[in-house]
């Protein structure tokens, strides 16, 4: 059997992608805090072995979730990996995390973990970002084994937890711990059909602390009011460093219109005494920089920290900064190899010819692999403007075409 004889067949399983999805989306991995991972786990692994299709289910050990999300370390983190293939040669790996945001508000075609199927769209929580893209990995997993004896070399899946919370112990455990290095890698995340997502921003996330002298408000001149001395400096800084930051302009095309500058943002997150009754002596206020691929983070984060230490004590203003997270930006060449035969196909299964080949503006898990040497991409169904929104979906269609295309690339990279 050739490949385009299985990618003949995969119409065939629309019933069967689209209860797959559903069984998928009634189990609730919604994180935070990190619920019923196993569950959803276990119920893939039956689905493989009613496949022909041994996985392995690996626990997340404790001690490293204590180290990088202590306030979820009840909640276990567990991460399947499958494979198929004859072992030689090289590895096309496709990963896929099942975690997704909580419900929210606002749905009206079904309540968010009861799915429901109209027309082309399965709708529910996790649908769009990502149960649909690892359906698409799990149907071209199957119909690879009636060809399993003719690849040259492995096709292995991961489907991984906490993508939603950064993936540090998610992907993050699956590159780092595990050491986990494909010569080539599809991260399933929605993309659209005729997009490849080749990278994505860095950032630079820290908090700057503002110190004065707590007192009692009823003696307010026994204190120095860290707010006020918070907004002072934070409206002393906010354009300077603004204006500098959007100067820099990237070349490479953008998933959204506009993405393609640095940005910082100031104040997401913002502290204090958290008392009406006492002048507070600590005020603090996050910043969070969006690093291009053509800065260097560490110089970012040297460049951010330098300045408001020196801003702050030109005006007298005593200040701490803490860094809170660090992420370089990761793009893969749109030259190397899995970006054209990707691309190469998208055109031969959809017909689409301008395939689009841009960076993300935010983050995602196929930096994990980048940043190891890894040859990674990102591309999947659904529209990703409907990610993480009340009746969130995905078309059924795009599901099965991202399957075909998926096949395709093992015919292109590995027969």
């Amino acid at each position: 059997m050739s490949v385009q004889e299985i990618i003949n067949k995969v119409d065939e399983l629309r019933d069967e992608a689209a209860s797959i999805l559903c069984d998928l989306i009634r189990i609730p991995t919604v994180n935070p805090p990190g619920d019923r991972y196993h569950e959803f786990c276990r119920k893939v692994a039956e689905l493989l072995s009613s496949w022909g299709i041994r996985c392995e289910i690996v626990q997340v050990p404790r001690d490293y979730v204590i180290q990088h999300i202590p306030e979820y370390v009840d909640f276990l983190r567990f991460i399947l990996i499958a494979k198929i293939g004859t072992g030689k040669g090289p590895t096309l790996h496709f990963n896929g995390h099942y975690d997704v945001v909580p419900a929210g508000t606002g749905w009206t075609v079904c309540k968010p973990f009861d799915p429901k199927v109209i027309d082309d769209k399965v709708y529910g929580r996790g649908a769009c970002d990502m149960k649909g893209g690892i359906v698409s990995i799990l149907l071209a997993l199957k119909l690879l084994t009636k060809i399993e004896n003719k690849l040259n070399g492995t096709v292995e899946i991961a489907l991984v937890p906490d993508e939603e919370i950064g993936g540090a112990t998610g992907t993050g455990y699956l590159v780092n711990v595990m050491n986990i290095r494909p010569d080539y890698v599809v991260v399933a995340e929605p993309t659209g059909l005729d997009k490849i997502v080749i990278g994505n921003k860095g950032l630079v996330w820290l908090m700057v602390e503002v110190l004065g002298k707590q007192a009692h408000a009823a003696t307010p001149w026994l204190g120095v009011n860290a707010f006020e001395l918070g907004v002072k400096f934070a409206a002393a800084i906010i354009d300077e460093l603004k204006r500098k930051t959007e100067e820099r302009v990237s070349s490479y095309e953008y998933d959204i219109e506009g993405g393609n500058r640095a940005t910082i943002t100031f104040g997401g997150d913002v502290r204090s005494a958290g008392k009406v009754n006492v002048v507070p002596g600590v005020f603090a206020f996050s910043i969070d920089r969006r690093v291009i691929p053509e800065e260097n983070v560490d110089q970012v984060e040297k460049e951010l920290v330098d300045y408001l230490y020196s801003r702050a004590s030109s005006m007298n203003i005593t200040i701490n900064v803490k860094i809170l997270q660090k992420s370089p930006p990761a793009v893969t060449s749109p030259d190397a190899d899995i970006v054209k035969k990707l691309e190469n196909a998208i055109r031969e299964v959809t017909c689409i010819q301008n395939v689009r080949k841009v960076v993300c503006t935010g983050g995602l898990d196929t930096r994990y692999y980048q940043v190891k040497g890894c040859q990674a991409v990102t591309y999947g169904p659904g529209d990703v403007s409907c990610a993480h929104q009340a009746d969130e979906y995905v078309s059924i269609r795009d599901v099965l075409t991202v399957t075909k295309v998926y096949l395709k690339l093992v015919e292109k990279l590995l027969l």
